[in-house]
């Protein structure tokens, strides 16, 4: 009887045993296929985080197929000051690549989106600006006068976009070479694009009598946009701060109304539209129908929800607003 036991004892060892080598060979068989899944897979699609929607819909354009992307600050919130979810966090740990504006839009060197990149140990040369080759201009003075913060809103104009489209085509290839075909080809088709919409801006805009060349807004985002394109520019504020339209902004931008010949106000679709309302009623100058899109493009579905039809959309409302 003891000897039936012993011999049972071993039986069962011997079972256990390879029940437990299966186990650790099939583990092991997962690793290595996991391991191979994140290796050099030509099937899975390149991991992108952007920092704000302009970035992520150019990323979709020109990544296509190739690309997944994870955008962090969506439409209708603040971009300058945005607090990552722990899902960007964990998206921007695993991203292949990793596009931001810069120019100060995410909060410069010591802003949100470069503490999260110090954060997770992101690889630096897996993250790419998009506004290197963008000769930066100021907004705001101290009490000297002198313009002391750089202007993000770069993408206003269309120009810039050109710039952003190329630097992502060539972003996109330094860290995928194998598809560096297909991301050329869309790039190509894209590039066509802006170009088309730059010399729509030139039309559009030297068929408004000079005198009408002043394009009235709540804050000084347009700014790259009417440079090049000869706008002249006018605000209630310059800087995106806790206090706008405040009594001596919107006295300034009235005295400034009375001295010149405006006929059309405009307010962004992403700020309040009170301190406009008081500059209306306070000088009898309407306030565009229409709002026009500054920090991001609009919500899926809206006139406005790709970058392409962002600047279509604002070089008709501000044409047929300064012409009236």
């Amino acid at each position: 009887m003891k000897k039936m036991k012993q011999t049972r004892k071993k039986v069962l060892g011997l079972i256990l045993t390879s029940v437990l080598l299966f186990a650790l060979a099939a583990c092991g068989g997962e690793e290595e296929d996991a391991a191979g899944d994140s290796e050099g897979n030509p099937d899975k699609p390149l991991q992108v985080v952007t920092s704000f929607t302009i970035i992520e819909d150019i990323a979709k354009e020109i990544g296509g197929d190739n690309v997944e992307v994870h955008n962090l600050v969506p439409t209708g919130t603040d971009p300058h000051e945005y607090e990552p979810l722990p899902e960007d966090i964990k998206k921007a740990s695993d991203a292949d690549i990793l596009f931001y504006n810069g120019m100060n839009l995410e909060g410069g060197s010591n802003g949100w989106f470069m503490k999260m990149i110090d954060s997770v140990n992101q690889d630096e040369d897996k993250v790419f600006s998009l506004t290197d080759r963008v000769e930066p201009m100021y907004v705001g003075k101290d009490q000297e006068g002198v313009e002391e913060e750089v202007n993000p809103h770069t993408f206003i104009d269309p120009v810039v976009g050109i710039y952003m489209a190329e630097d992502m085509r060539d972003a996109l290839i330094e860290i995928d070479p194998d598809n560096t075909e297909e991301y050329s080809e869309r790039a190509e088709a894209y590039l066509e694009v802006l170009k088309e919409i730059d010399k729509k801006y030139e039309e559009k805009i030297n068929e408004i009598p000079e005198e009408k060349r002043i394009l009235v807004t709540s804050e000084q985002a347009f700014q790259y946009m009417t440079n090049r394109y000869g706008l002249e520019e006018a605000y209630i504020w310059a800087v995106d701060t806790e206090e706008n339209g405040t009594p001596q902004q919107i006295t300034s931008l009235v005295d400034y109304l009375k001295e010149n010949d405006v006929r059309t106000l405009f307010v962004e679709s992403n700020v309040d539209t009170r301190p406009m309302e008081t500059v209306s009623n306070e000088t009898g100058i309407p306030i565009y129908e229409k709002p026009i899109y500054s920090d991001e493009i609009g919500e899926k579905g809206s006139e406005a929800d790709t970058y392409v039809k962002y600047l279509e959309y604002n070089i008709e409302v501000i044409s047929d607003g300064l012409r009236e």
